[in-house]
């Protein structure tokens, strides 16, 4: 009968704190400022940081803050959860030392759920990832803890883990470490050596009191256990009176309880049941339901042992007099519906930015494929706008080469004629010297028939041998002179290989050639403004006369020369950029004669 009672009651306590909280909550939305605990405050922190988009770092930080007060209420299973996601963010982003960290943090939660082996797969990882040789020690250290089995081979990782923390000044994890010696001090049996180190870790929190209290209560514990009951009952009772000055009431009712339990120990159940139902009151008054109703079991449970089922009656009609009014009063509930509709949204507001983060990573991708396959079109585009451009310029230069030696065949043609006529007319001695003076000038162009630019010097001493050739040819029927600007350094200028020659080749076959009596063939290189000045003068026959006495092969050749001048001009700025101009006259009356003019930039390097 009692243990239907017992299930009837556990059922509608149950059913009757949703029913009611939710009722509550609905009636009071939007009218009530309900007291937010700071788990509460920590969710709304993640919530806002994930629905106005926040930074991943600072949503990671906000986890962080949320698994924390998560831990201090012993929720470790969710406070695991949340860690977990910090810990993924900070390992997206390459954080080294704040991965570390939060997976030691997740180490501790698992040992707290006595996932022992979740715990030291954490620490191994939390050591790997340490960015610094003390933590990645403590952390092997707690691994290595976890995976030997006796108290023994545990203390030398714990004494290793606080002399290292103490080192580093680390209060709180050293109070951490110095409660695992009590608890490993337990286990072998030694009370005394347990309570030593619960009052070294007591030295570390005392700047945090929730932490103290619990430690405090540890003590009581091991006293209570070792049959110590005074010294438990005065710790307990210095704890009962410290909350109540501080009207802390879950404090003073815990502590109530726990010295119920020492009471009942020390065999004085008349003062169990008394402290017990002063809790039990405190709890009702105070509206905390869930310690309303682990006092209610206590004392049903003594009552039932001692055969008072009166009392136990008794006790459930006062709870259920009492049962709405402590709900509805009871905060905790609240701010448990409160948590649990924030994490709703925070789920929802994870998979949303999940999601979102897929499409833009997707989106991206799309970017990087679009941006690189563009990248690829341009390069290829300038690869082939570069191999045309290197076949254009080859092809000009082929051309301008070619152009160069168009004019040698008809050169060579005239060369061996007057060898014939040197020849024919028995003059031996002379066909001999053009002979040899023809083969030095051939020699030199071949030697610069590739390049598109010689020296001042050697391009004067080429048109030299070629104006003596000449000069021997016509049997002295000109003179020639070739004079040069004495700012010019022939070595280091360069000029154009063989564009002057064609003229001196024009101004003496088709000019001074017809003149009556001896002419004169004037080659003038002069600088002005950076500019190589070169000018062809000769007082012949003149344009003219020159077109009526030719025949029409001469006419054709004449052409020819101008314009292959002009092509050639064409190709060098072109590919030089050396803006090279060309400018052909006749003298004026009463002079007669032909001025040719060349201009082209200084060139002092190819």
């Amino acid at each position: 009968m009692m243990k239907i009672r017992n299930a009837l009651f556990f059922f509608v306590l149950l059913f009757g704190i949703q029913i009611v909280t939710a009722q509550d909550t609905i009636k009071k939305k939007g009218k009530m400022d309900v007291k937010k605990y700071s788990v509460n405050q920590a969710a709304a922190e993640v919530k806002k940081s994930l629905s106005q988009d926040e930074n991943d770092l600072l949503t990671a930080q906000k986890y962080e803050a949320l698994a924390k007060q998560l831990s201090a209420k012993g929720e470790y299973a969710k406070a695991e959860e949340y860690l977990k996601k910090a810990r993924d963010i900070y390992a997206k982003r390459n954080k080294k030392k704040e991965t570390a960290n939060i997976s030691r943090g997740i180490a501790k939660a698992q040992e707290s759920q006595n996932k022992t082996e979740d715990a030291i797969v954490s620490y191994e990882s939390a050591s790997q990832t340490a960015t610094d040789k003390v933590a990645e020690r403590i952390n092997y250290n707690d691994a290595e803890r976890l995976k030997n089995s006796t108290p023994e081979q545990k203390s030398d990782y714990i004494l290793s883990n606080i002399d290292l923390l103490e080192k580093e000044g680390k209060k709180e994890e050293t109070a951490e470490a110095y409660q695992q010696m009590a608890k490993n001090s337990i286990d072998r049996n030694d009370a005394k050596a347990a309570v030593e180190n619960y009052k070294k870790a007591l030295e570390n929190v005392r700047h945090k009191p929730e932490e103290a209290i619990k430690i405090k209560s540890e003590i009581a514990k091991v006293y209570a256990s070792e049959n110590e009951f005074d010294k438990a009952i005065e710790i307990n009772k210095k704890l009962i009176n410290e909350a109540k000055e501080k009207n802390d009431s879950e404090t003073q009712i815990l502590q109530m309880q726990e010295l119920a339990t020492v009471y009942f120990k020390q065999q004085d159940a008349e003062k169990g049941i008394s402290v017990l139902k002063n809790a039990y009151e405190l709890a009702i008054q105070n509206g905390k339901t869930l310690l309303a109703k682990n006092s209610l079991e206590q004392l049903i449970k003594e009552y039932n042992a001692k055969g008072n089922g009166d009392k136990s009656i008794e006790l459930y009609e006062n709870f259920f007099e009492n049962f709405e009014t402590l709900i509805k009063s009871d905060n905790s509930l609240v701010d448990s519906k409160v948590f649990q509709v924030t994490e709703d949204r925070i789920k929802h507001l994870e998979k949303e930015k999940a999601l979102k983060d897929e499409l833009i990573s997707k989106k991206n991708t799309f970017n990087y494929f679009l941006l690189g396959s563009v990248l690829l079109m341009i390069l290829l585009f300038v690869f082939i706008v570069k191999a045309l451009y290197s076949i254009k310029t080859k092809n000009k230069k082929i051309a301008l080469q070619s152009l160069r030696r168009e004019m040698n065949p008809h050169f060579i043609f005239n060369s061996l004629n007057s060898v014939n006529q040197f020849i024919s007319e028995n003059n031996e001695l002379e066909a001999n010297k053009y002979l040899t003076s023809y083969s030095n000038l051939m020699r030199n162009m071949m030697e610069n028939s590739n390049k598109d630019f010689v020296s001042l010097n050697n391009e004067v001493e080429q048109l030299k041998k070629y104006l003596d050739l000449e000069h021997l040819r016509f049997n002295e029927k000109f003179d020639y002179e070739i004079t040069i600007d004495e700012a010019l350094d022939g070595d280091a200028v360069f000029v154009p290989n063989m564009l002057l020659q064609p003229h001196l080749e024009n101004a003496i076959w088709h000019g001074l050639r017809y003149k009556e009596g001896k002419g004169f063939l004037k080659l003038d290189f002069k600088l002005k403004n950076n500019l190589i000045k070169v000018t062809i003068d000769d007082n012949g026959i003149g344009l003219k006369k020159s077109q009526e006495l030719k025949t029409t092969n001469q006419k054709v050749h004449e052409s020819r020369g101008v314009t292959n001048t002009r092509e050639r001009i064409s190709l060098l700025n072109e590919l030089y950029k050396k803006n090279i101009t060309f400018e052909i006259s006749e003298k004026e009356s009463p002079e007669t004669g032909t001025r040719v003019e060349i201009n082209f930039p200084l060139i002092d390097r190819i």
